[in-house]
């Protein structure tokens, strides 16, 4: 039978890249780390790896063989988690990605509260876009706002939030603050996706709703860049609640058309569809739904 430990030792080297790195993250030696993936690849019968002095590279049986393998070892994880369910403190490991402006100020924070409650368990966080592979990096559950793509993970709502428009107190003095629809439309407008920002969707008080297309004057990948960018007086944005606080506090931001909705945008966890839901993320989810 092979051994798991062989395995785990050569999703780890593919993971971080080297053989040393593979060991620092496993707590062993590169030799030892060497040795078994060599074992590995004798008692497979085929080449897992090319090796040069400069890099490393997944031959064609290796690049499946390391798709089955990070899944495999999720589900032993999940096993084992499955069997220690009845225990009331967690162990083990959790390893947790979200966006990165709302893994800062959301996710981290939580997942420092949820470690405090189980310092048995380790923690582990990384700032990643929405398209990371749960299963090949061995992530337990990616948090993400807004629609979601069609995949194979399971997805669990947990929450939702406001975007509000805002503009900085310079750019309103200069432009002028607008009282209608149709005068916020001529404003300058900041983008927070190529292509994707320049139709918005209001509903008034009277819950009616309204098409409103602008011309964006810039764009940024992330709330915090656009932040700055309308802080600076480059243009309208929609931002989220949880980052205005303090810029609307200190009248570094001023609300536009505060009498117009956007859209609630909703959270998710999303965790591998595998056989055993594991006692720590299930019970991570229950933490960021309800705090407790």
């Amino acid at each position: 039978m092979i051994n798991l430990n062989r395995l785990q030792m050569f999703v780890a080297v593919v993971d971080a890249g080297s053989f040393t790195a593979a060991a620092d993250s496993l707590g062993t030696t590169k030799a030892v780390v060497s040795f078994n993936v060599k074992q590995l690849e004798q008692e497979l019968g085929v080449a897992l790896l090319t090796r040069s002095t400069r890099r490393l590279a997944l031959t064609p049986a290796g690049e499946g063989f390391h798709a089955s393998c990070a899944r495999l070892l999720h589900d032993a994880d999940a096993a084992v988690d499955q069997a220690r369910s009845g225990q009331t403190a967690l162990s083990g490991s959790l390893r947790v990605t979200a966006s990165v402006d709302y893994g800062n100020r959301i996710v981290v924070p939580a997942l420092a509260a949820f470690a405090r409650l189980h310092p048995a368990l380790r923690v582990a966080y990384q700032a990643s876009s929405a398209q990371a592979d749960l299963i090949g990096e061995r992530l337990d559950v990616a948090i993400r706002v807004g629609a979601l793509a069609d995949s194979s993970h399971r997805a669990t709502r947990i929450g939702e939030f406001k975007l509000l428009l805002v503009a900085s107190p310079a750019l309103l003095a200069e432009h002028g603050t607008p009282r209608s629809l149709d005068a916020s439309a001529a404003l300058p407008w900041l983008a927070n996706r190529p292509g994707r920002s320049d139709h918005w969707r209001l509903t008034d008080s009277k819950g009616r709703e309204h098409a409103l297309r602008v011309a964006p004057v810039a764009q940024a990948d992330t709330a915090s860049a656009l932040l700055a960018f309308a802080e600076a007086g480059c243009g309208v944005a929609a931002l989220p609640d949880w980052l205005l606080e303090e810029p609307l506090a200190r009248g570094a931001l001023q609300r536009v058309l505060p009498s117009y909705a956007l859209p609630r945008q909703p959270v998710y966890a999303v965790y591998p569809d595998t056989r055993h839901v594991s006692a720590k993320v299930r019970r991570f989810i229950d933490f960021l739904r309800t705090g407790k």
